[in-house]
């Protein structure tokens, strides 16, 4: 490794960042291996995913085409996993002794349940093998210059023969002033957010939910589905955060305003006349408002048979073909207004950072500038939720890490 000296500076302690060092110094147990991290801690958000359990990758068993998961770099992931997978992911994390076991839905945690065990696994190794971290570090410039200088805002310079950009969640312009020219940003948007909804009578539901709604935004090919629940700000859960990763950019650009359609059941039309000629069948005698269509809760189920014009006590025999018609549509498309995002409290991503383009597929250094790498979040590759943005850190930190000479 020539140019400074072999210090490789990683800019970054979050999950792809203390997983590349570890990476990068087994890989050059000669070469100094500094990560610089701008908060008082390192892996702060790795802590808090999958509510404190940490989803630490996905078995991707029925995730099928990786578009559907990665709305954006699912090329370059599939590409990446031929070097670095779920099952290489697995057996890595198994053979520093986190024990790990799949879900039913194949999300993927340790068995401890614990993010913390994932931190103190990765703190562990980094001190065995002599990593160094600098906390509250928050770096200002890269520079090319014999190699590369590495500048902090507090004034502290590190020189340095290769660099790995692993901090996610920075905003274009910061990304724009921190990185040497020929590197190409798009502009950084947030993804997985849940919504702020203008019916206050939904809201007034929150904590219901329903197993498999299907959602779309109208006017657009955006598509999602999952189950949905209710809360005191609008609407979340897997459905409403798959909308917000699929649709990033959308909804930015309307200012997270826009009508969205929901389908409670996840049925078609016809099924759900189906269902409905079931319950009407079998419960002719019995008050609509007290037989509800196939999962739905009782309570929001009295909200959408009101939303139809239909009043809760009338008679499922008393229910003629144009109210039939009413109910149906309801429970298949009912507009709600988006009026805001909200945070995701267990995970903040954004979609953009640096350019795929801007970067070689196999190794994810910049085409531009010889020595500087990327890893993580701070590229334009981002996911829908359970695991898989997890491991598109592991992913390409081992890429990096291993593309270093």
């Amino acid at each position: 490794m020539g140019g400074n000296g072999n210090r490789i500076v990683i800019i970054g302690a979050g999950a792809a960042g203390c997983f590349c060092a570890v990476e990068a110094k087994r890989c050059h147990p000669e070469s100094e291996v500094l990560v610089l991290e701008s908060g008082p801690r390192p892996m702060v958000k790795l802590a808090l995913t999958g509510g404190g359990r940490c989803n630490i990758t996905n078995t991707f068993g029925t995730a099928g085409d990786l578009g559907g998961v990665y709305p954006r770099g699912a090329r370059l992931v599939r590409r990446l996993f031929y070097s670095f997978g779920p099952s290489d992911t697995v057996e890595w994390w198994e053979n520093e002794g986190v024990s790990l076991f799949a879900q039913d839905d194949e999300r993927v945690f340790p068995k401890s349940q614990d993010a913390l065990q994932v931190v103190r696994t990765l703190e562990r190794l980094m001190k065995e093998l002599g990593v160094k971290l600098v906390c509250s570090s928050k770096v200002a410039t890269v520079r090319k210059d014999d190699g590369f200088v590495v500048h902090t805002v507090t004034g502290e310079s590190y020189p340095c023969a290769a660099v790995v950009l692993t901090a996610g969640g920075l905003s274009d312009q910061v990304l724009a002033r921190m990185l040497p020219e020929g590197v190409s940003v798009i502009p950084t948007v947030p993804s997985l957010f849940t919504f702020r909804i203008s019916d206050e009578s939904l809201r007034s539901l929150m904590g219901l939910s329903v197993p498999e709604a299907a959602l779309c935004i109208p006017g657009t090919q955006f598509r999602s589905s999952g189950a949905l629940l209710l809360t005191d700000w609008g609407v979340s859960g897997p459905a409403v955060l798959r909308m917000s990763s699929y649709a990033a950019r959308y909804l930015s650009a309307e200012q997270y305003r826009t009508p969205l359609l929901v389908n409670w059941t996840g049925m078609s039309e016809s099924e759900i006349r189906s269902c409905m000629e079931v319950v009407s069948c079998g419960n002719p005698a019995r008050m609509i408002g007290n037989a509800p269509v196939a999962a739905i809760p009782e309570r929001l189920w009295r909200y959408l048979v009101q939303k139809a014009g239909i009043g809760p006590e009338q008679r499922w025999a008393e229910l003629g073909s144009k109210s039939i018609n009413r109910l149906v549509s309801v429970l298949s498309g009912t507009e709600l207004q988006v009026t805001g995002r909200a945070a995701f409290k267990e995970e903040f991503v954004t979609c953009g950072g640096v350019s795929l383009e801007s970067v070689k597929a196999n190794t994810l250094e910049a085409v531009n500038v010889p020595g500087l790498f990327f890893a993580g979040e701070v590229l334009d590759i981002d996911a829908v939720t359970g695991g898989f943005n997890l491991q598109a850190a592991w992913t390409t930190a081992y890429v990096a890490a291993h593309s270093l000479l």
